[in-house]
């Protein structure tokens, strides 16, 4: 929100108070407190008839520093909030000098001058990274005494800005103006499913808006210098995560916020759906599922979407009996031929649905002031919305997912959450309806998740997820929404992916071609590998099937290749969705987060890390062209095994079966001997390519159960010419396959052969060493 009138004015209509001068500051060993009046004091009358702004600080966590800015105290603020995972005693240590007080969070401080003009610098092992100055934080007051809390950062001379969710404008958010506000926007809009109060910087730390309700940020956009952020109301809390590389401070925002759960490895595989306003019964779902068969198409995962329940009763959670009459027996015969299912619901309940009157009778849906139902005819006619807040309404929802798990479901695509009322709705609980709009997406989102966790089991709960705020990341995993069937769609769908991992999501899916319209077969294949080589990988459309023989019978062999590339890559993909859960780092990475000392990463935005090891470059035209950047070293694509040297750019030409997917060099990748299925022991009979292995350089890899525990773990270490092969964990048996090596000159501890890419080495079962001479 705009407060200002270029650089000297105040827009006409709003009164701006902004701390001035600090007139006293208290201190603990673990907090500050600062008193700063809104003009400067030149006699003792000054002190009197303006506010004086109070700025709480504190260190909720080791690297995080937490600042609480208030006028007004004694408003009562009612929920939700945003739950913060705090450390039971704070990290903090105050100290002060004569001009200054310092408060120091493990490594990051900041120190508040103590008199004089308002100013705080936060610095990282002495690194300043951003600070606030006088007249930044600040009260203000518009033309109808609504009020607003203000806070203005520093923003650095070539210092990018990052995430606040999953936005499809540019990636870059310098000079935009980004309102946290959840909307049904579909991708090529400033609105956004997934909203989050959190940006990153490339300058080594991260900022958190501790506000569930709208956040308003002008970055570089109102005053080019400055990120600013406002809430309505009297309070702003925000925190400064700080960190050594992007990696930690994503690290230090989800110990903050939480760490996204595991996903099962089967959720990995591809995912086929029987689009949305298409017709469709059992006959048709077998058809589908019969072609990919007689294709050898590998299929994982069935997708049942709205009409799977009757017209206008959304959601009943009953199948509709017109079209599947016995649909126990038909997920039974799909779970016999090896596929999870997964169906459609959403939060809302129309008029027409059995359970509109139960949950009405039962107090059970969002009610207006006058105590009705609020209702509207968007999306279902006479529609009501389940209250979350009620746990006896959380718990009836959870009652009708549990049967549908029984009968075989595995999994719930959570459509919508977004478009939640803020005016003339009362909640269960008495929650602000203005803070509910974005927090509802997180309590429905948790509310399905437990459901599937407490009746599957640790580790084998996931939810298809469109809506979502800060803490949501806990739920996965999340789609992209409504794309179209463009390639101008495709590219902001990735730029959306992109900014969500830097906002803490660790798992990141798309509809493969786009949901609007039908994709000419050019565009399906492409889309296809950029799907492929996500996180995870699903078929879906609007008003026409997404199989690949309806395109043409070259995208049937290209969905098998890469379907089947994806299974072979599952025990270094599964490697890193383990690394999300432990740390926040995406497995879908942007290159600034990977690479943050290359200037030259920081605005990509059209190919990214897949994991810590292997770049991706999707194509976005019909001509096949495609331009990418390299950093430094010798990298080797993975297809093909060329060696492509980094430190410049690529402009290369691809058919359908390639795309630019390199290995960073120094790497160490387990492969899989499984290329049809995501869910099989990765263990057995795994194969670690090791790629440019330099001269004093280290390499590790790890193999990973399905509960994400390690069950294999090697490490190549390289000293002149020979590489020792050392097993930190398990006794599997295993090959290592020097990729770019043709001869060897001696063996230790295994045997070798020739292999058409390399040599290859097996160590003997229970070998823990093996010394390579080349």
């Amino acid at each position: 929100m705009k407060f200002s009138h270029g650089y000297w004015l105040v827009k006409d209509g709003f009164t701006v108070q902004p701390a001035i001068e600090v007139r006293e500051l208290q201190t603990t060993s673990e907090s500050l407190t600062v008193f700063s009046a809104t003009r400067a004091v030149r006699h003792k009358g000054d002190t009197l008839n303006s506010p004086l702004l109070t700025a709480e600080i504190s260190a909720p966590r080791p690297d995080v520093i937490r600042v609480r800015w208030t006028r007004h105290s004694g408003r009562r603020t009612a929920g939700p909030a945003f739950t913060l995972h705090l450390e039971p005693n704070s990290p903090a240590a105050v100290t002060e000098d004569a001009n200054s007080v310092t408060l120091t969070s493990g490594r990051l401080s900041v120190t508040i001058a103590k008199t004089g003009p308002w100013s705080a610098e936060f610095r990282y092992d002495g690194r300043r990274l951003t600070g606030s100055g006088v007249k930044g934080p600040a009260h203000i007051t518009d033309a109808d005494k609504l009020t607003y809390m203000r806070e203005q950062l520093d923003l650095g001379v070539g210092e990018h800005i990052y995430g606040l969710g999953e936005r499809f404008t540019p990636f870059v958010k310098n000079g935009q103006v980004v309102d946290i506000w959840n909307e049904d926007p579909g991708t090529s809009s400033e609105q956004a499913y997934k909203n989050v109060p959190f940006y990153l910087s490339s300058a080594g730390y991260g900022v958190f808006v501790n506000h569930p309700e709208r956040v308003s940020f002008e970055i570089g956009s109102e005053v080019v210098s400055k990120v600013q952020f406002s809430v309505p109301g009297e309070t702003l809390d925000y925190c400064i995560i700080g960190g050594a590389t992007p990696k930690d401070v994503l690290k230090g925002y989800t110990a903050l916020t939480g760490r996204p759960a595991l996903p099962p490895p089967w959720s990995f595989g591809l995912w086929l759906t029987t689009s949305f306003t298409t017709d469709y019964d059992e006959a048709t779902v077998n058809r589908f599922i019969d072609g990919m068969a007689e294709r050898d198409l590998p299929l994982h995962v069935f997708h049942f979407d709205c009409f799977w329940m009757k017209e206008y009763q959304w959601t009943d959670f009953e199948w509709d009996p017109a079209v599947f009459p016995d649909p126990a027996g038909l997920l039974q015969r799909l779970k016999e031929r090896g596929l999870r299912i997964c169906v459609w619901i959403n939060p809302y309940i129309g008029q027409k649905s059995p359970l509109f009157r139960e949950g009405m009778e039962r107090g059970y849906l969002l009610k207006t002031a006058d105590g009705d139902v609020w209702q509207w005819d968007q999306w279902q006619a006479g529609m009501g919305i389940v209250d979350f807040t009620n746990p006896e309404s959380a718990a009836w929802y959870q009652a009708f997912l549990r049967r549908l798990i029984a009968m075989g479901v595995d999994s719930f695509k959570t459509d919508f959450g977004e478009r939640i009322p803020t005016d003339n709705v009362v909640y269960h609980d008495g929650s602000d309806p203005l803070k509910m709009h974005n927090y509802y997406s997180f309590l429905y989102n948790q509310t399905v998740f437990e459901a599937l966790k407490a009746t599957l089991g640790p580790n084998k709960a996931m939810v298809f997820a469109r809506s979502a705020t800060a803490g949501s990341q806990m739920f996965p995993v999340h789609w992209g929404g409504d794309c179209s069937a463009t390639y101008a769609s495709m590219a902001e769908t990735l730029r959306g992916g992109l900014s969500l991992g830097l906002s803490g999501f660790g798992f990141w899916s798309h509809d493969i071609s786009g949901f609007e319209r039908t994709a000419p077969p050019d565009i399906y294949k492409r889309w296809v590998a950029f799907g492929l080589l996500s996180s995870h990988s699903r078929l879906h459309g609007n008003e026409s099937y997404r199989v690949p023989w309806l395109f043409d019978e070259e995208a049937v062999d290209v969905l098998r290749h890469f379907t089947r590339l994806k299974c072979s890559l599952m025990p270094y993909l599964f490697a890193g969705a383990v690394e999300a859960t432990a740390s926040g780092v995406p497995l879908l990475r942007a290159m600034a987060l990977e690479f943050p000392e290359d200037r030259t990463c920081l605005p990509l935005d059209t190919q990214y890390m897949l994991g810590e090891r292997l770049l991706v470059a999707p194509i976005f035209n019909d001509r096949g062209l495609v331009s990418y950047y390299v950093p430094a070293g010798r990298w080797t694509e993975l297809l093909t095994g060329r060696i492509v040297e980094g430190g410049r750019w690529y402009d290369e030409q691809h058919g359908y079966m390639t795309l630019p997917l390199l290995v960073r060099p120094n790497s160490l990748i387990a492969v899989g001997a499984n290329d049809r299925r995501p869910d099989y022991d990765y263990a057995d009979g795994v194969t670690l390519q090791l790629f440019e292995l330099a001269d004093g350089a280290t390499a590790a890899a790890a193999v990973h159960d399905p509960d994400g525990v390690a069950t294999l773990a090697v490490r190549a270490a390289r000293s002149g010419r020979r590489i020792e092969i050392t097993v930190e964990r398990g006794d599997a048996p295993f090959t290592v396959l020097l990729r770019g090596v043709t001869q060897l000159a001696a063996v230790h501890g295994g045997a070798w052969a020739r292999h058409e890419l390399g040599a290859a080495v097996t160590p003997e079962r229970g070998a823990r060493r093996v010394l390579v001479e080349l």
